[in-house]
């Protein structure tokens, strides 16, 4: 019995060895990473805010971790073809996507996507939030956020709020208001918010809620009047403007987000050494004055939290999506 059981020993053994040698290599290839480029999809044209923001913590993270991280613009489908090419990745750290606050939308605006944000994906690290902007038309009889809601109640059907397009957190940002308020005004899609910002200045639409950095300079011209900031506190940039809190309207917190995701299954290890790296840019003095440049704060998460408020942001735009009536194919 002795003698037939040594055979079976040894094979046991050897793979106990096998698997030890194979977990160490795992785990020091782990601990080397990164050993190659690595890419970070964004879904949207260069140029743009995520685009802007991505690039900016890809030069940190090249010089944090000694590997270059690259950008890759693949828009199309409101960034749903770069979301749905990442999910498809191999989970290594090697193809990360710069996500938005459009893909939390996405996911109840398109009748098909290919994709759950909150399970085909791994959570890294929420970087920036930029606010925005409640703004009208200086000839729109109004001074406050209330004074707006009472005007359209007296107008009902007679007033438009503009949108860099249907289905956008800036659209979704006005149909959460018409919610909250009751008032009955018209949605008039730009595609951008460029175009929609110069209608606004023109009077051809009355109101619109927009990304700080493409309306603030017009403000500040006097050619737009500012309402209220859409974040629970108040802008560094904009200091004397209230939030919608303030005005009146609890709970009101509404921002373009961007962050960092990896494919679901991505080795914690990878994700935190990730993680460290991009909360480490955002104390960096360089890297604040940069997003303060764009209208944008840091914010500091770890993967779990991130992760949480990817959930909370898709869950709390669906009603508001499904309110709105938008919806695409």
């Amino acid at each position: 019995m002795t003698t037939g059981q040594k055979p079976g020993l040894r094979r046991i053994a050897a793979t106990l060895l096998a698997t030890a040698a194979s977990a160490f290599a795992l785990g020091s290839a782990h601990a080397a990473y990164p050993d190659k480029p690595v890419r970070i999809v964004v879904g949207f044209s260069a140029g743009g805010t995520t685009d802007v923001i991505a690039r900016i913590m890809a030069k940190e993270l090249t010089e944090s971790l000694g590997q270059s991280f690259v950008v890759e613009n693949k828009p199309g489908a409101g960034s749903n073809i770069a979301t749905d090419q990442v999910k498809r990745a191999d989970p290594d750290g090697y193809t990360l996507l710069f996500v938005a606050v459009t893909s939390a939308i996405n996911q109840t605006l398109y009748k098909n996507v290919n994709f759950d944000l909150t399970k085909d994906f791994t959570p890294v690290a929420l970087g920036a939030k930029v606010p925005n902007i409640l703004v009208v038309n200086p000839q729109v009889p109004v001074k406050t956020v209330q004074e707006l809601v009472d005007y359209a109640k007296k107008n009902p059907g007679k007033l438009a709020f503009a949108s860099s397009g249907s289905g956008t957190s800036i659209h979704m940002a006005g149909e959460l208001f018409k919610m909250r308020t009751g008032i009955d005004v018209l949605h008039v899609p730009y595609k951008g918010s460029a175009p929609a910002v110069t209608d606004l200045i023109g009077g051809q639409v009355q109101f619109m809620f927009d990304n700080m950095p493409s309306s603030w300079p017009h403000v500040q011209s006097g050619k737009l009047r500012a309402l209220a900031v859409t974040t629970k506190e108040r802008s560094k940039s904009a200091p004397d403007l209230p939030t919608m809190q303030e005005a009146g309207f609890a709970d009101f917190d509404v921002s373009s987000w961007f962050g960092m995701i990896a494919p679901a299954g991505t080795p914690p290890e990878v994700v935190n050494k990730l993680n460290a790296a991009m909360v480490k840019a955002l104390d960096k003095p360089e890297v604040q004055k940069s997003f303060e440049s764009l209208g944008a704060v840091g914010v500091k998460t770890t993967p779990a939290e991130f992760g949480q408020f990817i959930k909370s942001e898709v869950e709390g735009w669906a009603p508001v999506v499904k309110a709105s009536g938008a919806k695409v194919d």
